[in-house]
């Protein structure tokens, strides 16, 4: 792994722990992941294979990243405080987001040091005609994670500032 691979996986990996203290959802709340994952995909992914299985393993690790997102997005508090909303992650969302981001980083290393064999065993058995499906599978998967957990961050933070206590009218006097 090149020294920007780390730095990006990583930043992606410390990204969540930024939000283990309870802070202000803002416009940096979104950009920060958002500018890590697009930098990622604008340096690695250069196309997405289509032939054999290749869209296939694209769309279950495109899926898996979904579910990581939604799952994380729903296990972080979110709550109004006066017009502010404030958004805490949780033990599960920090798990599903180290989950997600350290097995990319893990297969990246495994296939480094001496897991190529069987990756392409395994690429050969079920027709996924190139290591660019991976590359493509994988990003694809972050950036999918990063986008849904954050949309379902700012769909929750909508309904939590949109939500007014109900008041009791009183009934007019005939």
């Amino acid at each position: 792994m090149t020294a920007t691979q780390w730095i990006t996986d990583i930043a992606l990996l410390l990204v969540v722990f930024r939000q283990l203290r309870e802070s202000r959802l803002d416009l940096k709340s979104f950009l920060l992941p958002l500018g890590i994952v697009s930098f990622v995909a604008h340096q690695y992914l250069s196309s997405v294979p289509t032939d054999g299985n290749d869209l296939v393993l694209v769309g279950v690790l495109i899926a898996i990243g979904a579910v990581l997102g939604i799952v994380g997005g729903i296990y972080t508090r979110v709550r109004a405080v006066g017009e502010h909303v404030l958004i805490k992650a949780g033990v599960v969302s920090a798990l599903l987001w180290v989950l997600g981001m350290g097995s990319r980083m893990t297969f990246q290393l495994w296939s480094e040091h001496g897991g190529a064999d069987s990756i392409a065993r395994f690429s050969v058995a079920h027709s996924i005609t190139s290591d660019q499906a991976w590359v493509a599978a994988f990003v694809l998967m972050a950036l999918t994670e990063v986008v849904t957990r954050l949309g379902t961050i700012y769909l929750r933070s909508r309904m939590v500032q949109t939500s007014t206590p109900l008041v009791r009218v009183p009934a007019r006097a005939a």
